[in-house]
């Protein structure tokens, strides 16, 4: 199965045999998808050896039926699915981004039914998903259950509040638990005054310098870090 069959079959399961139906002449979901990897690959930079950034912010324009059919649907579990798939599209392809992937859709009156338009951005983030991105002291990785984010920006929120930047389903984590501080003497881990603590290499602590390969844990939760800075360089 080639990646555009993937990318296609993967938003076909978020939804039911009902709403691919209920699309008929309208938009269909394959569409948006197949859209949003020509986007993708239409507009890849190559800024760096070995690192290609593609945009990873993506507004769908539709027409006012299409977008209430969409509404009707779930929006947002579509919206989840078709992020995902870039994600999936550009791990395939070895592309970078450099904040995390969202997908909205918007009403534009002047589309007719069937018809849209994709705009996109690269607009930098907090944390991006980590495709074929390696750590680099400059913007670390993080591991969460197998779930791997490249820390782009100079502070990451991770906890169970919407308002953190990494959002973890854990009882065990305050809603904004820990706080993950690049600076230029280190990465800094700090516990955000949580309920439950948070411990470095198994030892609670306030705050700690972490290094490469070090396991964080809050709640049931482990967090694996990379710094990519090899031997050498430390």
């Amino acid at each position: 199965m080639g990646v555009l069959d993937k990318f296609e079959k993967g938003v076909e399961r978020v939804v039911s045999t009902a709403f691919a139906k209920a699309f008929r002449s309208e938009v269909k979901p394959v569409e948006l998808a197949s859209a949003l990897r020509r986007e993708v690959d239409d507009r890849a930079a190559v800024v760096g050896r070995d690192r290609t950034v593609v945009p990873n912010e993506f507004t769908i324009e539709l027409s006012s039926a299409d977008l209430q059919q969409v509404e009707d649907w779930g929006a947002e579990p579509l919206a989840d699915e078709l992020a995902a798939n870039v994600t999936d599209h550009s791990t395939q392809q070895r592309y970078a981004f450099v904040g995390p992937v969202t997908v909205a859709f918007v009403e534009n009156e002047e589309l007719e039914t069937g018809r849209f338009q994709v705009r996109s951005a690269t607009v930098r983030g907090a944390v991006a998903p980590a495709t074929s991105v390696a750590a680099t002291p400059r913007h670390p990785l993080v591991d969460i259950d197998g779930q791997r984010y490249l820390l782009t920006g100079p502070v990451t929120v991770i906890g169970r509040g919407s308002e953190a930047d990494i959002i973890v389903d854990d009882p065990g984590i305050s809603r904004r638990h820990l706080e993950i501080r690049v600076t230029p003497d280190g990465v800094i881990a700090s516990d955000l005054g949580s309920t439950n603590g948070t411990f470095v290499e198994g030892h609670q602590v306030p705050a700690a310098t972490l290094v490469d390969g070090n396991t964080i844990t809050i709640g049931r939760t482990r967090i694996l870090f990379w710094t990519g800075t090899d031997d050498e360089d430390r």
